[in-house]
């Protein structure tokens, strides 16, 4: 017999396995043997009252075998032999879509501008200890593209754009905890996502796929508006019968490579902002409105999003990116430039908090910049980067990663901080009057949301937290166009946009799932012999 339940209990009751079987077995009158299996189907924690409850929902097969927990296998069939598709970059994007286009039958070819996973350790450790920044593998390039060394949030709201289950069980498949599948906000964790990304390679060159790493692509091979195949930087020429443009929203040099070359791309809004740092203990309290979380409940997380007026202009304020429990890095991709980003392990176990709180950027922003058409919004990123670099050291080498960063409170009262607060961030800090940093158009509107997130979280706005900036990568501040059902660009023939880099997805399942998307229509139209 099946029985499926929905249960609101709390924490100790819900989040303690053994706690919870003895629950629902009695509350079924069930008995505690090897034959009754207990499945959670769905978790999720309400701390909107005082009481924090976990909302469970469960399946218990009493004398009956359970379903297998994934149905998705890793591929089986060999490729090696196939035609070949060309597949530019290793993110969530790239990844999936060589998985998907193996079992379609077709050979990928994985370029990847950054190193292999292991590889990279090195460059992000002379990041964070020796403020170097290698321009082609850092915290946006290399393998698994910019979700590898993150929080690695698996949420989306994009359910329509592709099976969500599907990429969970293929995480699932390769490494990751199947807790994913049960989680309504599920991550990996950055201690994790390196092996899970690492197996997921494992898989395309198992079935005679191809990853080549430290493989920039620098030219187009286009003949009378179809692409043929890319050039490298040494000169060779890949060719397919198709190309998966998967390079992440970093890329600048393809969006001007495409820019050069007359391929069609277009701006689109995006937002940038600051870092805001917390001691986890202090989130904790505002959420779980309890001294602490116990022993049980999760480093809690928050979502805040307020509109603004600046100038008569409405703006979004909203927070972006929220890691609990995790650690701001310096996420540039190249010298002279200095970007935060936040990531969390696994465990969530560190003592700060930090999110991305970021202001969407309004057309009269990009007026300066109108002679670079639609890279206008990449010229803006780039000055507010390479101007929050000088800020951040002023007494100390151009290229240096020190953060500026100020007091919450002080940055909404227009005070320079005295002193910082501890960080997670180990380039370091320095004090800075973060209105010399950021634009008018994103200080006045962030000190506006600023004190409307103060009155909805009691606590949040105070001296106890710290402003780090800049945040300017949230998202492509371009749109690769292409056609809607084909998924093909709308000028070029067989180049496919993919993932968040094209302006497609915003996160790692939206991009496995576009990944996924742009592999099987360039197949159909490959057969179609379109």
């Amino acid at each position: 017999m099946i029985h499926q339940l929905s249960l609101a209990l709390p924490p100790e009751l819900a989040l303690d396995e053994l706690a919870f079987r003895e629950q629902v077995l009695a509350q079924l009158g069930l008995p505690n043997t090897e034959d009754v299996v207990v499945r959670k189907r769905r978790q999720s924690i309400d701390a909107r009252n005082r009481q924090v409850r976990v909302q469970v929902e469960a399946d218990v097969f009493a004398g009956e075998t359970p379903p297998q927990l994934i149905r998705y296998s890793k591929p089986q069939t060999d490729v090696s032999q196939a035609k070949q598709a060309i597949v530019v970059g290793a993110g969530p994007a790239g990844l999936f879509a060589a998985l998907r286009l193996i079992e379609l039958g077709i050979k990928p070819i994985v370029l990847e501008r950054g190193s292999d996973v292991r590889a990279r350790r090195r460059d992000l450790a002379a990041i964070n200890k020796d403020h170097i920044v290698n321009p082609e593998s850092n915290y946006c390039f290399g393998e698994g593209g910019a979700g590898t060394y993150s929080d690695g949030k698996l949420y989306t709201r994009s359910t329509k754009r592709g099976d969500v289950r599907r990429i969970l069980e293929i995480f699932v498949a390769h490494g990751a905890t199947d807790q994913i599948l049960v989680d309504a906000h599920p991550h990996i964790g950055t201690n994790k996502l390196p092996n899970v990304v690492a197996d997921l390679r494992e898989s395309i060159l198992n079935a005679g796929g191809e990853v080549r790493f430290d493989t920039k692509v620098t030219d187009l091979i286009l003949s009378e508006n179809e692409l043929k195949g890319v050039v490298l930087a040494n000169g060779d020429a890949v060719m397919g019968i198709g190309v998966i443009l998967a390079t992440g929203h970093s890329a600048r040099d393809i969006f001007h490579l495409l820019h050069d070359r007359n391929v069609r791309i277009e701006a689109k809004p995006f937002a940038m902002g600051v870092r805001i740092e917390h001691q986890q203990s202090l989130i904790d309290q505002f959420q779980y409105h309890r001294p602490d979380r116990g022993d049980y409940l999760p480093a809690a997380s928050y979502s805040l999003v307020t509109q603004t007026r600046f100038k008569g202009v409405e703006r979004g304020v909203f927070s972006f990116c929220m890691c609990p429990g995790g650690f701001i890095v310096p996420a540039a991709t190249a010298p002279g430039e200095l970007v935060v980003n936040g990531m969390s392990p696994s465990r969530r176990d560190s003592q700060y908090a930090n999110s991305g709180l970021v202001v969407a950027i309004a057309d009269d922003d990009l007026r300066p910049y109108a002679d670079e058409g639609p890279l206008a919004g990449l010229a803006l990123q780039q000055d507010l980067e390479r101007w929050a670099c000088k800020m951040g050291n002023l007494s100390a080498t151009d290229h240096s990663q020190t953060a500026p960063a100020q007091r919450i409170a002080d940055f909404v009262d227009a005070r320079v901080s005295n002193d910082l607060l501890p960080t997670s961030y180990q380039p370091g800090l320095a004090s800075v009057d973060m209105s010399d940093v950021l634009p008018d158009h994103i200080a006045q509107p962030l000190r506006q949301g600023l004190r409307d997130f103060g009155r909805k979280m009691r606590g949040y706005l105070s001296n106890d937290g710290q402003v780090i900036g800049v945040e300017s990568r949230t998202s492509s501040p371009v749109r690769i166009p292409r056609d809607r059902e084909t998924c093909e660009h709308v000028g070029v023939k067989r180049l496919f946009p993919c993932g968040e880099g094209a302006g497609y997805a915003g996160g790692i399942v939206s991009a496995a799932m576009d990944g996924e998307r742009c592999a099987e229509e360039l197949v159909k139209l490959y057969k179609k012999g379109l």
